[in-house]
């Protein structure tokens, strides 16, 4: 038996089937053993290399939850848990893990050995994974989380 919910564009989605459930959890679990993999890697770059990489490490792990910023003049208009639509091409930029990933593979690559760009890209890669974990994706054109 599934249950019907709308979202905020008021299109019907169905969920709360045993099986969707179970891949949501399933989901959840990968993207959150993903978390402490780039936690810990994160941490291993700062402790090895030093307080830059660990700088650098924090600084991305919070970096991407900055782009509120763009849209917070337009906060106070909008809906609850809706991202002002101005600032959602940046949110959504900044929250998608092949980004960083791609950065990774072409540092992995290339002659470039500076460890701190390294732990920021990890520290970058355990936010989106803990975002995902929590249950916190991508937006909507309009700024709401996607279904």
């Amino acid at each position: 038996m599934s249950t019907l919910t709308h979202t905020p564009t008021g299109t019907a989605n169905t969920v709360g089937t045993p099986a969707k459930r179970a891949l949501a959890v399933t989901r959840r679990t990968a993207w959150f053993a993903n978390a402490l993999f780039w936690s810990a890697f994160a941490v291993l770059e700062g402790v090895n290399h030093g307080w830059l990489a660990g700088l650098l490490a924090g600084a991305f792990f919070i970096a991407p939850d900055l782009t509120f910023l763009v849209g917070l003049r337009d906060a106070p208009h909008m809906a609850k848990g809706q991202l002002p639509p101005r600032a959602v091409p940046y949110y959504n930029t900044a929250h998608r893990a092949l980004l960083p990933l791609a950065l990774i593979a072409l540092y992995t690559f290339t002659p470039v050995v500076w460890a701190p760009a390294f732990a920021a890209l990890c520290g970058w890669l355990a936010h989106i994974s803990y975002d995902r974990a929590f249950g916190y994706g991508l937006r909507t054109k309009d700024g709401f989380q996607r279904v």
